[in-house]
């Protein structure tokens, strides 16, 4: 059952995603040849901490991993697709980094995702990353009352398919608010036949998150941590994600830096 936040709530939410969005740019502007993934990890902590704020990610459980998440971001590399494990790899130019930060602030969570390339890349991965974004921003574009995720959903997908990439289905966007994982789960996809929606409604936050790869859909853990996730065929994914709050007439994004809403909200 999906809890709608208040006005209160939702605004106490926009300041935890300005600190994960301040958290995000820094990162972008200092991921460079030669910085590993563990230094940036101790940026992001640092700042963190400053803000007054804590690392939601850090100590999280998960039932398949063997322990628990040691870093305040995750930080993956390439053919990663989530839950990268910062360390002492280096970044090097033509690398692209999904970082996704999460924290919390008096009690109520932020989480977003970006993904940064390493100096130049590849064509093909630049358009990649487009692409994921582009997913995201139809999910901003096309959100509002009255619709059911399932047509948002769908239309994510379609932009991403049509493009050659494909959805990972493994793992799924979210529910937020006190905790960083509530109900819904929050698909980027629409399985033939699938007839369970979410309906959207003022007071839903949602943390939306496209996770696309540049081939299969298909992903594995890396090792028998059971928190790295790769992609299958070893090709290159990217990762974008924001919070998003259904309003009145449309859609609010918690996580863009923005620390009031627009006038009319």
């Amino acid at each position: 059952m999906a809890i709608l936040k208040s006005r209160r709530e939702i605004e106490l939410m926009r300041q935890a995603g300005c600190i994960v969005y301040r958290v995000l740019e820094h990162l972008r502007q200092i991921a460079k040849p030669g910085v590993t993934t563990a230094e940036l990890d101790a940026v992001a902590e640092h700042m963190i901490r400053q803000a007054g704020a804590e690392a939601l990610f850090k100590g999280v459980r998960s039932a398949e991993a063997r322990f628990p998440f040691p870093a305040a971001i995750c930080a993956s590399l390439n053919e990663e697709v989530v839950h990268g494990i910062p360390g002492p790899r280096e970044l090097k130019e033509g690398d692209i980094l999904s970082v996704d930060c999460g924290v919390r602030l008096k009690g109520y969570c932020g989480d977003a995702a970006t993904t940064i390339a390493v100096g130049t890349v590849e064509p093909e991965v630049h358009r990649l990353l487009e692409v994921t974004q582009e997913a995201l921003e139809v999910a901003i574009r096309e959100v509002r009352p009255g619709r059911g995720w399932n047509e948002v959903a769908r239309q994510m997908q379609r932009h991403v398919e049509d493009a050659g990439m494909s959805v990972v289905r493994k793992f799924v966007g979210h529910g937020i608010g006190r905790e960083m994982h509530e109900d819904p789960k929050v698909p980027n996809f629409v399985e033939p036949g699938q007839r369970q929606d979410i309906p959207l409604e003022s007071g839903l936050v949602l943390a939306v998150e496209p996770m696309v790869n540049l081939g299969t859909a298909g992903v594995k853990y890396a090792d028998s941590t059971g928190w790295t996730v790769v992609t299958t065929d070893g090709r290159p994914s990217a990762h974008f994600e924001h919070m998003l709050a259904v309003t009145s007439d449309g859609v609010d994004v918690l996580s863009d830096g923005h620390e009031k809403a627009a006038a009319g909200e």
